[in-house]
């Protein structure tokens, strides 16, 4: 990581595996970017000082010279605290909430998760149409992980090959809503279990047997 000049405007843009990856089948035509966001993690706003003795019109200048970070490709440490638009008058923010507070799967087992978010343009509870992203901590630990941006489907993997003497792996899954920026991350189990044909919904979260 490093930092940007910020006395003149400067893009710094990198690409992630993923970008790379659809940049090298087909070249510019195979990678359009659709979305993009904004935001301001480096940005300390307790800086801001009203009473700064040259004036008011100083009063953001501490902010305004600190110096930018410069583009990583990890959503878990950029891109925290990302600007939205949200209705005027609005008086709550919105949350994300994936329903349950932990997912536990067995070797094999699937699980499709279907996330809403609360307080969004004053509706409770509701999907968002720009749908979600989900990021994965651990990719290794699922044998199948996507489907569509409104929900999606879990599959543990169906090896005991990354388990040594552990009788469970954890992970982490992260869901943020595309239209409010909102976001919450859920403990994900993978138990060294055998998958069987019971479902069992218990007050830690969804198991699967």
């Amino acid at each position: 990581m490093g930092y940007l000049d910020n006395t003149s405007i400067t893009v710094d843009a990198i690409l992630t595996k993923r970008g790379r990856e659809l940049l090298s089948q087909g070249g510019l035509g195979a990678f359009n970017i659709t979305q993009f966001a904004l935001g301001d993690d480096e940005i300390d706003y307790t800086l801001f000082n009203e009473d700064h003795p040259n004036g008011s019109q100083f009063a953001g200048e501490a902010i305004e010279n600190m110096p930018l970070i410069e583009a990583i490709p990890d959503e878990g440490n950029i891109m925290l605290h990302r600007l939205i638009t949200l209705n005027s008058g609005t008086s709550k923010l919105p949350i994300v909430t994936a329903n349950v507070p932990k997912i536990t799967l067995n070797l094999g087992s699937s699980f499709v998760l279907t996330p809403s978010t609360l307080n969004f343009n004053d509706v409770s509870a509701q999907s968002e149409p720009g749908g979600y992203l989900y990021t994965i901590a651990d990719r290794r630990l699922l044998s199948a992980f996507g489907g569509q941006t409104s929900a999606t489907n879990l599959t543990a993997l169906n090896s005991t090959s990354l388990f040594g003497n552990n009788s469970k792996l954890l992970t982490t899954l992260t869901v943020e809503g595309r239209d409010t920026g909102a976001r919450v991350t859920i403990p994900v189990e993978i138990s060294k279990t055998q998958q069987g044909l019971q479902n069992v919904q218990a007050q830690t979260g969804i198991s699967l047997k």
